[in-house]
Parts: C-alpha cells; sequence; structure tokens
C-alpha cells in the first residue's frame, strides 16, 4: 500500500503557481506539472495536476464542487451519521424500557 503524504496549504499554493508561471515554457501543461512535481519533490504528478484542478474549481473558472463545499458536505454528512447513531440510542433505550415495565396492558 502506498504511503499517503499531506502537503501543507502553501507547497499547494507554490505548485499551482509555479505550473501557471511556467506552462509556456513546457510544449504542453502536463509536461508543466511533471517538472514542477519533481522539483518540488511532489510524490506524483497527478496529484499536483488534480490540485491544479482543485484551484481552478475554486477560483470559478471550472465546474464543480468547491473545497469550502466539499468541507461542508463531510460535516453534514458526519452530523447525519452522529444523529442517526443518536435516534438508534434512543430507540434501543425506548424498547428496553418499555420492556423492563412488563408486557403492555390492555
Amino acid at each position: 500500500m502506498a504511503k499517503t503524504q499531506n502537503y501543507s496549504a502553501e507547497t499547494r499554493a507554490k505548485a499551482v503557481r509555479l505550473v501557471r508561471e511556467h506552462a509556456g515554457d513546457y510544449p504542453s501543461e502536463w509536461a508543466a506539472i511533471g517538472a514542477v512535481a519533481q522539483r518540488l519533490g511532489i510524490g506524483s504528478a497527478e496529484t499536483l495536476r488534480k490540485w491544479l484542478r482543485q484551484a481552478e474549481t475554486d477560483e470559478g473558472s471550472r465546474a464543480g464542487r468547491t473545497t469550502e463545499e466539499s468541507g461542508e458536505l463531510r460535516a453534514l454528512k458526519r452530523k447525519v451519521s452522529e444523529l442517526e447513531r443518536t435516534i438508534q440510542i434512543l430507540t434501543e433505550a425506548t424498547r428496553f424500557f418499555a420492556l423492563a415495565d412488563g408486557p403492555p396492558r390492555r
């Protein structure tokens, strides 16, 4: 399994800026991405390409979910999961206490 490395926001921003500044110096954007990734010691050119696309999305020049929207979505999913667990616990507690009182009366 590959080891994942977390890069700082500054490193990501610097890498994206360098690709944009030097894209004209290379025959293709991919060549520029590869050169910058190698120069900065980023594990994969694909990683830098994804950062570049996400930066374009965050700026509004590319369609997609922004970093802020992704963060909000993750937080909401966590909240829903927490609430579902709470509901499950309360349901089980209700059943337990209902049975503890004995069989239902008619």
